[in-house]
């Protein structure tokens, strides 16, 4: 844990840094210059993706709803849409790596949008969706990933780590709960309208 940070911005820099960090680096193999769409920008894990690829010297493009513009502004990417207004994958834009982190998507809707050999990474995951990725990977200059989360190592949280002590990366909390409230938290979780992470205070 960075000195500087509370602990309220230690807790919300956890799993959902760890997510966004294997999606990117180990399912998408990020690298700088690619152009990066970040489909569901506004919540935990989109709001640490968006920052994590800008890190790694990416353009990134961050999709989220109206209500959210402002606040994914805010955490630095090259360009946002409203998909409430726009469809991304209609636009003619071409992007090396889209990490559909709300899994609200699929690679035959995304693939209009991913450069020739562009990866297309979702938090969706099932033995079905697996055996489809590799097939789309062996036919095909395009790929499908599935993200298989995993514990973080230690590596990654020290990653992770520098990246917050650095300033590259800083945790956006939504809502603060106390642990008497934690079913309402977990409520509003559920509604997924999050906006960044939420913490339960003790």
């Amino acid at each position: 844990m960075p000195a500087s940070m509370t602990f309220e911005s230690a807790a919300a820099a956890g799993a959902a840094a760890s997510v966004a960090l294997q999606g990117l680096r180990d399912a998408g193999q990020i690298k700088p210059g690619q152009k990066v769409l970040i489909n569901g920008a506004s919540g935990g894990v989109g709001t640490f993706a968006v920052q994590i690829a800008k890190s790694f010297g990416a353009k990134v493009t961050g999709v989220c709803s109206t209500g959210n513009l402002d606040m994914v502004r805010s955490i630095g990417p090259d360009q946002v849409v409203d998909y409430t207004q726009e469809d991304f994958t209609q636009k003619g834009q071409c992007y090396d790596l889209i990490f559909d982190v709300v899994a609200k998507l699929s690679f035959s809707a995304c693939e209009p949008a991913l450069g020739p050999k562009g990866i297309y990474v979702t938090t969706a995951f099932s033995p079905g969706l697996a055996l489809g990725g590799l097939w789309s990977s062996m036919t095909g200059g395009k790929k499908l990933v599935p993200l298989m989360g995993k514990p973080p190592s230690v590596q990654d949280q020290v990653f992770t780590k520098e990246l917050l002590e650095a300033g590259k990366v800083k945790p956006v909390i939504d809502r603060r709960y106390s642990l008497s409230e934690v079913p309402e938290a977990l409520r509003y979780l559920e509604g997924g309208h999050t906006r960044g992470e939420i913490v339960i205070t003790m």
